[in-house]
């Protein structure tokens, strides 16, 4: 599943991330924490995982991430790899076809963090840079996703996906993977759409016999599928 959040970011979140992560940010070299298979592809920077303004944004974008009802009912975490930041400019300017690594160890919490789904952050305006666009191999092939600074974009760990060479501007983001209490993406896709869809009827009907009753086939397919 392919998930756009919207305004994940409040401007004023937005604001203090551009400010932290300009041309004086500790940037490195991004194939400094890239797997061997992804090592080849990664042409990027990437910002100092123990620097001041690393830790100043992983707790931004964390609690942005714990306050979005979507995110929280599509992805159901369990455990959220630590946000990393990366940025795409001059000739550090692409990240090739890659799949992520199934099981990654957080700098943050040194926790061990399945990569079911995938996560996005834009940092940057779109009309700051040409390309960069984040292309995802879907079953119709690949998906481009270029959104607006603050929105984000969940979708599957399992995919094939890339970063396009950015020409002209430059491309800010955060990324970072989450450990689903539902492993399958089947499941968790299930349980999202009931989710959404006991919104809309409470929206339309108010609370009914008919939407306590389904809200109990929810938590009770939860409860069989989750793993806490």
């Amino acid at each position: 599943m392919l998930l756009q959040l919207k305004n994940l970011l409040t401007p004023e979140e937005l604001r203090t991330a551009q400010s932290l992560l300009g041309e004086d940010a500790p940037w490195i070299d991004g194939r400094s924490s890239a797997g061997g298979q992804a090592v080849t592809q990664k042409n990027n920077q990437q910002l100092s995982q123990g620097s001041a303004a690393a830790h100043t944004l992983q707790v931004l974008i964390l609690g942005a991430l714990q306050r979005d009802p979507l995110f929280l009912s599509a992805a159901l975490p369990r455990r959220i790899f630590n946000p990393l930041f990366n940025r795409y400019s001059g000739e550090s300017n692409f990240y090739g076809p890659h799949v992520d690594g199934a099981v990654l160890r957080s700098g943050a919490t040194q926790e061990w963090v399945r990569t079911d789904v995938s996560c996005t952050v834009f940092l940057s305006d779109p009309a700051d840079y040409e390309g960069g666009e984040l292309q995802v191999q879907d079953t119709d092939g690949h998906r481009g996703i270029k959104l607006a600074a603050g929105d984000a974009v969940l979708y599957p760990g399992t995919s094939v996906h890339q970063v396009t060479p950015v020409t002209q501007g430059t491309r800010v983001a955060s990324f970072f993977w989450i450990e689903s209490m539902v492993r399958s993406g089947e499941q968790r896709r299930i349980l999202f759409d009931l989710d959404m869809n006991l919104l809309k009827l409470r929206a339309q009907l108010g609370e009914t016999a008919e939407t306590t009753a389904l809200t109990g086939v929810y938590h009770n397919l939860l409860r069989q599928w989750a793993n806490t």
